[in-house]
């Protein structure tokens, strides 16, 4: 006998990226910094007292938010800090989009997405990317006319690293008659002025989603937050968030990244470098792509061989990078950013795959 809902007998679940649990494997699937956090996240663990541990922790993170809404210019009551990103996410459905009511998102988009919508039994409304992997002009009116209650969107996009600016989003969100979740898990990437948080105040529908995970190098700690007119906010704070949810430990190290403005930025600095390095290099031995403002590159790959082939190649010499079995992006890799020394091994082995000249001798 099965206990399951039917909608999740239905369903299959996220599938994340591959986890090695050898040191020899270069790691260029998840989209982790690949640079150590701040010393100061050193010095909370290295002097954590374990007595600490006997108390409930802080119940809505209070020092954490008053930090984040000092580095956005926000008010304390637009923030709300959460168990990374994906928490947000299931806070903001759980919390305002009934059992059967659409879900809408663009196609392709962060794979979670469907499996959170039809979680709570929620239909999808897709609207595929246009050749510039941006939504078409007609997407907002999409959305409505399907009566869509939430809309999904990442900025900059996963899996291309394309960007839309604060001006369009600000548009969208007009636009919308729902509620528009701008997922910026990559924004400190975005290496331009960008700052969508000021949209707040003119949009009482729109949540911003952050994350430390990528931007703070802090993908193990799992601690995110949303920005968001306080009627927003407000009942994922005191009503559908999970008491207590994130721990004492978390807190402090969260707290101590977000402070160190500097290490995160010359951080973010040396990945937009290499980024771009990297961009070139790779589209000299025939594997183009968009430009990102993301910590990650989606590569074509070319004729001859394909996209599959080529990531099966790179896992037999102990290189993981990312291949997405679907329609749109069957012939590409997403590939993170690593360090030099670690982007100089993918370009050797790619290009002994390729059977093309090292560009970095060249």
């Amino acid at each position: 006998m099965s206990f399951e809902r039917e909608n999740i007998r239905r369903m299959s679940g996220y599938v994340s990226g591959e986890q090695p649990d050898d040191d020899r494997t270069l790691k260029l699937n998840t989209n982790e910094n690949p640079y150590p956090p701040s010393e100061s996240v050193t010095n909370i663990l290295r002097e954590f007292d374990p007595v600490q541990l006997r108390r409930y922790p802080p119940p809505t993170a209070a020092r954490f938010r008053e930090l984040a809404a000092r580095l956005h210019g926000v008010d304390t009551d637009n923030v709300i800090a959460t168990r990374g990103g994906d928490e947000l996410l299931r806070l903001v459905i759980t919390t305002f989009v009934d059992p059967g009511q659409p879900i809408g998102m663009t196609n392709p988009t962060y794979s979670l997405y469907p499996v959170l919508a039809q979680i709570q039994d929620c239909p999808l409304v897709e609207v595929d990317l246009n050749d510039s992997w941006q939504p078409p002009s007609t997407f907002a009116q999409q959305m409505n006319d399907a009566g869509v209650k939430l809309t999904l969107l990442v900025n900059p996009h996963a899996p291309s690293g394309i960007l839309l600016d604060t001006q369009e989003i600000g548009n969208l969100a007009d636009e919308l008659d729902s509620i528009l979740l701008l997922d910026e898990a990559y924004v400190d990437f975005v290496g331009q002025d960008y700052d969508s948080a000021e949209l707040i105040d003119k949009h009482d529908n729109l949540i911003i989603l952050r994350t430390l995970s990528k931007g703070y190098s802090l993908a193990g700690l799992r601690f995110g937050y949303g920005l968001g007119a306080s009627s927003l906010i407000e009942p994922m704070l005191t009503k559908t968030r999970a008491s207590y949810n994130l721990d004492l430990i978390s807190q402090q190290i969260a707290e101590a990244a977000l402070a160190d403005q500097t290490t995160a930025g010359n951080n973010w600095h040396r990945v937009i470098e290499e980024r771009e390095r990297l961009r070139d290099l790779l589209a000299a031995i025939g594997l183009p792509s968009p430009a990102s403002h993301t910590n990650f590159l989606l590569v074509s790959a070319p004729e001859g061989i394909g996209a599959e082939e080529i990531y099966k190649k790179l896992k037999e010499r102990y290189i993981l990078v990312r291949y997405f079995a679907s329609p749109r992006l069957s012939d590409k890799l997403r590939i993170t950013i690593g360090t030099r020394s670690e982007n100089e091994q993918l370009l050797a082995a790619l290009t002994e795959i390729l059977g093309n000249t090292d560009p970095t001798t060249a």
